[in-house]
């Protein structure tokens, strides 16, 4: 049997796809490439290009590809944008995931990883955040994550589909041993920006915000590693195939770090300065989100492979070096340039 992964070509979809492959499990990568990029799937997994919303594809790929386990990346994932365009993400995160589990359900899937965030609990109370914290999203961003996750629930009461609903927190960083990292050149993640900067491929860095009720006036996320995210989707599978019942677990490191923590941590492992421009607030970003990762911690077996903020920019760093150096193409095609 196949795990299909869709949105598998992108920054934390390929790092699973990689885990899924260490691991012996057969997987197929359902992809449009609008953001994603070929060359970071390893040599021999299957790559369909299109989009979830492509009834007649999806349900080809299932049958075709023997698929009886879905791990589910493809959505719109920018806060801002989604103040923006809210009707973009609604159609894309909502609608396009709605027909998938529909797919899922009429092709007999019984196992569905879903990419949810840390965004369906807005601006939480009391930090860290547990599981059972009210889910009141503030952008609509999180408002689709949690639609999904309520879909979700509902189609698990009445069909024979189990579900993880997976809550990440900040993910960041790039596989240790340089076979995978973030590609975009439009991303608005801290670390990967704050890295460019430090290279020279940005002129400068934006703190959004500096008045927030932190002790440094700037937003405090919690960080987790890629490689250590994708470990756990590889848990999460594993245990919806023994048996275990659906769940919804926060992933992050139960560590909190400020904007201004982040940049210094940058500055300190490249040994330069960044050129840092103070801005306004940006609209949806709460002040603080740490995760309680108790559940994590419990149903998998889980500990982080990684460690703190320093390997998750030392990492990114590195591979942001690798990326200039070896000048790798953000094309389609499945470059080796990327993983020599």
């Amino acid at each position: 049997m196949t795990v299909l992964v869709t949105g598998g070509a992108g920054y934390i979809g390929s790092h699973t796809v990689r885990a899924l492959c260490a691991a012996g499990i057969p997987a197929v990568v359902l992809d449009d490439l609008s953001t994603g990029c070929a060359s970071l799937l390893p040599p021999g997994v299957p790559l369909i290009e299109g989009n979830i919303r492509q009834r007649d594809l999806v349900a080809e790929t299932l049958g075709t590809h023997d698929v009886d386990s879905v791990i589910h990346f493809a959505a719109s994932i920018v806060v801002p944008d989604s103040v923006e365009r809210p009707l973009d993400y609604y159609n894309n995160n909502v609608a396009n995931s709605l027909r998938l589990i529909e797919a899922c359900v009429a092709h007999g899937v019984r196992h569905f990883v879903f990419s949810s965030s840390a965004a369906v609990y807005g601006q939480p109370s009391i930090v860290p955040v547990r599981e059972d914290t009210p889910a009141v999203p503030v952008n609509p961003y999180g408002t689709t994550k949690l639609m999904i996750e309520w879909a979700l629930r509902d189609t698990a009461a009445a069909h024979d589909l189990r579900y993880a609903a997976l809550r990440y927190f900040n993910v960041a960083g790039a596989d240790p041993s340089g076979q995978a990292g973030q590609m975009s050149r439009t991303s608005t993640h801290l670390i990967k920006t704050a890295c460019e900067a430090a290279l020279g491929l940005r002129s400068e860095i934006a703190i959004y915000g500096t008045d927030y009720p932190t002790p440094d006036g700037t937003c405090i996320r919690d960080y987790i590693h890629v490689s250590d995210l994708a470990d756990i989707h590889v848990l999460a599978l594993r245990r919806l195939q023994a048996g275990g019942g659906s769940f919804v677990a926060n992933c992050g490191y139960g560590r909190g770090y400020s904007v201004r923590e982040v940049l210094s941590a940058v500055e300190r492992i490249h040994g330069r300065r960044l050129n840092v421009r103070e801005a306004p607030r940006r609209p949806g970003d709460p002040p603080m989100l740490v995760a309680d990762t108790d559940r994590l911690a419990r149903l998998l077996a889980w500990r982080p492979r990684n460690g703190g903020i320093d390997d998750i920019v030392g990492t990114a760093l590195a591979w942001e070096q690798r990326v200039a150096r070896l000048g790798v193409s953000l094309a389609a095609g499945r470059s080796t340039a990327a993983v020599v």
